[in-house]
């Protein structure tokens, strides 16, 4: 039994890891494609190929049974997480830059890891308090670069305070799909928020006569974001959720602006300065420690 639970949290923990990696192609993947397309009619298309995605995933599973007491869950996080969320998120980038985007966005750590510990009873021995205080303060760190002049007067705009409503709003949704996480099969679960929210949001769309508005160029960013920014990086968080708990699961998440900084080192030649190498370490810090206080509850159990 404490052999399957640790193989278990092991594969929680790669999860969440390959989920920081592939949701950092988001903001800048999508920016290019909403120039043309309306933000509801992207984001509707954006969840019908998440959840096609999702369908090579469930070839395992029989059945489609969902029990009538989860569809209260499963509507709860396809509203707050595959309709508002997203309309609010796409319209807020459509009004303000990629990179104000990426560096607001982090603020979906701070309210799921507040609201799982506030409002849905996780609990953290003293020192996963302290990899939190660490991660978090990495994250500030490494996206302002402690330069707070000017960023009430961002947060102010009305792109950004779209954004942060959006990421209160995923907060909402990853704290329900924890839930919805241990009753669900986790491929059937992308499948339903998907095709329940991309389906609604799209029907919707078309009623109120707004054009699909995608050219042949940008259909591989759609499909590229959609598809794997959506779709596969969905089903890694909510296994990671169902396997390693809400707050170390966004611990792990956030390190998604750690890849950010290595790609464009790698691949796009800019520096990496001491703030960020600052920032890096405080953040891996509190990764680690995450583990070490998962390891030590696996040997007392």
């Amino acid at each position: 039994m404490a052999q399957t639970d640790t193989r278990s949290a092991r594969v929680g923990y790669a999860s969440a890891v390959l989920c920081a990696v592939l949701v950092g192609s988001i903001s800048t993947a999508s920016k290019p494609v909403l120039s043309n397309t309306n933000p509801l009619m992207y984001a509707s298309l954006i969840y019908l190929l998440a959840a096609l995605a999702s369908v090579p995933l469930s070839y395992k599973v029989k059945g489609f049974h969902i029990d009538a007491r989860d569809w209260p869950l499963i509507l709860a996080i396809t509203l707050s997480g595959a309709i508002v969320a997203p309309i609010l998120f796409f319209t807020g980038l459509e009004q303000t830059t990629a990179s104000d985007t990426a560096i607001l966005s982090n603020s979906e750590t701070i309210f799921t890891v507040l609201f799982a510990l506030i409002f849905f009873n996780e609990k953290l021995r003293p020192r996963g308090y302290v990899a939190v205080i660490l991660v978090i303060t990495g994250m500030v760190i490494v996206t302002t670069n402690l330069q707070f002049t000017n960023l009430l007067s961002d947060i102010k705009k009305e792109g950004n305070l779209l954004i942060i409503l959006s990421m209160a709003l995923w907060a909402l949704d990853n704290n329900i799909s924890k839930i919805a996480a241990q009753r669900i099969d986790v491929s059937r679960l992308v499948q339903l928020k998907g095709f329940i929210g991309g389906g609604l949001l799209f029907v919707f769309a078309l009623a109120t006569k707004i054009p699909i508005g995608i050219t042949p160029t940008e259909i591989p960013n759609l499909l590229l974001v959609g598809m794997v920014g959506f779709g596969v990086s969905l089903y890694l968080f909510l296994n990671s959720l169902k396997r390693i708990g809400t707050v170390k699961t966004m611990l792990i998440y956030s390190t998604g602006t750690i890849f950010g900084l290595f790609f464009a080192f790698m691949f796009l030649h800019e520096k990496i300065g001491w703030y960020q190498i600052i920032a890096i370490a405080l953040m891996l810090t509190g990764i680690y420690i995450t583990t070490k206080e998962s390891k030590s509850v696996e040997k007392v159990h």
